[in-house]
């Protein structure tokens, strides 16, 4: 075998196995997937519940991502948990994310016509906000459920999530503002948190990052759940 013929086997090679990841990432739900399992790892059952698909559903595009390598599962119990494969997987999802919001005005403008449908305000930014937690000027809370936060969550963040934040508004400081967060850009509960604070007179932020994002910045993360966690 010639030289070429070998270069050109090996192309091929190569650039189909990357063509089988493309392939696997070609669908939303997947996608989204991908996006939940960066948080922690999960069954298929409380998977299919977030995407608002059937377990069968969500079953076949999991054993998708598994053929192509992206996650991995793990037997607990009666129970099959997924999770992804490696943090390569985490940054993969991330640069798709940074390319499409490069390349398609589309993904602005939906994101545009839902913040201006809920009222929500100017976020802050990710060194800032590092910064107010550093002075202590600042109550940051993650309205994520309590699972993902005991996981991993930003330094200082109080587990408030979103399904109890109405009854616990009495805990919150009145005379400092309040920034949540959730699951990164393409999450809606920190916009709803803020509305829900904001039409109590808070005064409320959104933080549009989540904690991978925050990592990937360089910045550290915080695990368990700290006494005092529970505002």
């Amino acid at each position: 075998m010639d030289d070429a013929s070998s270069g050109r086997r090996f192309k091929a090679a190569v650039y189909g196995e990357l063509a089988r990841l493309g392939r696997a990432l070609g669908g939303a739900a997947r996608l989204e997937l991908l996006d939940l399992l960066a948080q922690h790892p999960r069954a298929v059952e409380a998977l299919a519940a977030e995407i608002g698909q059937s377990i069968a559903n969500t079953s076949q595009h999991l054993q998708v991502l598994r053929r192509a390598r992206l996650v991995e599962a793990d037997r607990d119990g009666r129970f099959v948990r997924y999770r992804l494969a490696s943090r390569e997987v985490v940054a993969l999802v991330h640069a798709i994310r940074a390319v499409g919001e490069s390349q398609l005005a589309e993904i602005e403008r939906a994101r545009r016509e839902l913040l201006e449908g809920r009222g929500a305000v100017e976020a802050i930014d990710a060194r800032a906000l590092r910064a107010r937690i550093r002075e202590g000027s600042v109550t940051v809370i993650d309205v994520r459920p309590e699972d993902e936060y005991r996981v991993s969550h930003l330094p200082g963040a109080l587990s408030v999530p979103l399904s109890d934040l109405r009854r616990r508004l009495r805990a919150l400081p009145r005379r400092q503002e309040i920034v949540a967060y959730c699951r990164g850009p393409y999450c809606v509960m920190a916009v709803d948190a803020v509305a829900l604070l904001r039409r109590r007179g808070f005064n409320a932020r959104r933080f549009e990052l989540g904690v991978t994002e925050w990592q990937a910045l360089g910045y550290d993360l915080a695990h368990g759940s700290p006494a005092g966690a529970r505002p």
